[in-house]
């Protein structure tokens, strides 16, 4: 007998649970090569099953090559399929323990996810269900759908000042595969990009990858001291977040946006903007891209994921014409194309105005976010904080009198039960923002902003 084990109370059919516990014998060695199995009959007699049961198994068990079967001789273990112990890796069991996360995180970048148009979308989402073409359900272009592109074409030259056709848009899954596209489009091994500092690590990681270096330029209140672009270099582009720098929140003023574009012109290089989060501006008029100065020399990068939710996983780039198709080459060999569907709900979403009626509601929630989170900073805090880039996107930073947001520190905060993000990490050049931290407020309750901000007072002040 073979001592399977048949539970009727599991999911798992029977004929898969007969295959299972025979194939784990003979992977571990109790069933050895040359060994003769029980027959069919005599197996469902023993176990109760029918005989397709011990059938089926058998069968998908010879179709592996784990048994060989004679007629009128009958079924073998074949020679060579133990698994050696040392080359066995044994299985994890999921545990019940849970790890507790930090109940208070103030993550950047992170939407109020709850407040998502469900509903809108879900009465859009059913329209293009019911009413799309078979065709659409293909394979599509990697560029994405031209519905898309034209509504977003037109979105973005009347909200951001950008001028393009539609043919120079592509889009992506996310501006992450937007930046990785770049860094394939235009980077090569020994070659050199310039960038802020400090700038996301993530970013910076994605340009380095390709095997190039990074030239960095410090930021000041107002962004990118442009002063320092060097001379003696020759980049392949200068990765910017002109309207909101991440993350410590400048805008980049419009002299040094003309010596930028005089700089790349010089150089016969590009930049790349990254326009993450300046839909959402609370302090005087909206600021308009920097591709809108020169289009032949701006790789714009935008997304969806701030706006509406990172779920999506919805972002383009638009390129200058020389570029583009080869961009689509990449895009086609990176996931050939964006989920099809998702751009059609997305640019009826558009057309109709949803979008602009959705960010005009949140832009009102997110400032009122903001407010409360500077209020209660100033008031817990009293005059020993400095507040930064508090005049746009879904973050501020704090700067602390004579404080090291060191591990340690950050630690000790997270043993409070709050998680906060040092400016440090982003840095380039390391050593000069260990004093700031970057608050994310779009994702958090007023009361969770309260309780967050008191138990970071209490763990850096021992309170």
């Amino acid at each position: 007998m073979l001592w399977i084990q048949i539970n009727r109370a599991l999911d798992i059919p029977l004929n898969k649970q007969v295959y299972q516990q025979i194939r784990e014998k003979i992977l571990n060695g109790t069933l050895q090569g040359g060994e003769r199995l029980a027959s069919t009959r005599k197996l469902c007699s023993e176990l109760n099953v029918s005989r397709n049961v011990i059938l089926e198994a058998y069968e998908q068990l010879v179709a592996e090559g784990f048994l060989v079967s004679y007629r009128g001789s009958g079924t073998f273990v074949v020679d060579g399929a133990l698994l050696t112990q040392s080359s066995k890796v044994p299985s994890k069991k999921r545990t019940e323990e849970k790890i507790e996360e930090p109940k208070i995180d103030f993550r950047s970048g992170i939407p109020a996810l709850d407040l998502f148009p469900r509903k809108t979308w879900a009465k859009l989402s059913h329209h293009i269900w019911n009413d799309t073409q078979p065709i659409h359900f293909g394979y599509d272009l990697p560029e994405g759908r031209f519905e898309l592109r034209d509504v977003l074409a037109n979105y973005l030259l009347r909200t951001r000042g950008v001028e393009c056709h539609p043919d120079q848009i592509v889009i992506t899954s996310g501006a992450t595969q937007a930046l990785t596209i770049v860094a394939r489009l235009l980077l090569s091994a020994n070659d050199m990009a310039i960038m802020e500092d400090p700038i996301t690590k993530d970013i910076q990681t994605i340009f380095t990858s390709s095997g190039a270096s990074i030239y960095s330029i410090p930021v000041d209140q107002s962004g990118m001291m442009t002063s320092l672009l060097p001379q003696d270099q020759q980049p392949k582009f200068i990765f910017i977040t002109p309207s909101h720098q991440f993350p410590l929140g400048g805008a980049l003023p419009i002299h040094r946006r003309i010596q930028l574009i005089n700089y790349v012109r010089q150089k016969k290089c590009y930049l790349v903007e990254d326009d993450y989060d300046s839909e959402f501006r609370y302090e005087g008029p909206p600021i308009s891209s920097l591709q809108g100065l020169d289009p032949n020399y701006v790789l714009y990068v935008g997304s969806f994921s701030k706006i509406l939710s990172p779920a999506l996983r919805i972002g383009y780039l638009v390129l200058p014409i020389d570029l583009v198709e080869k961009c689509r080459q990449l895009k086609w060999f990176s996931d050939l194309h964006t989920p099809s569907i998702d751009q059609l709900i997305l640019a009826r979403f558009i057309k109709d105005g949803y979008l602009e009626r959705h960010i005009a509601k949140m832009k009102k929630y997110y400032k009122n976010n903001r407010d409360f989170l500077i209020d209660c900073l100033q008031t817990t805090f009293s005059n020993n904080i400095k507040i930064l880039g508090y005049s746009t996107g879904l973050h501020l930073v704090v700067e602390l009198q004579n404080i090291n947001f060191s591990n340690a520190m950050l630690e000790k905060i997270e043993q409070f039960g709050v998680k906060v993000y040092p400016v440090e990490e982003h840095a380039i050049i390391k050593g000069n923002h260990n004093n700031q931290i970057i608050l994310g407020f779009g994702h958090l309750k007023k009361e969770d902003i309260q309780e967050g901000v008191t138990r970071l007072f209490q763990a850096i002040f021992d309170q």
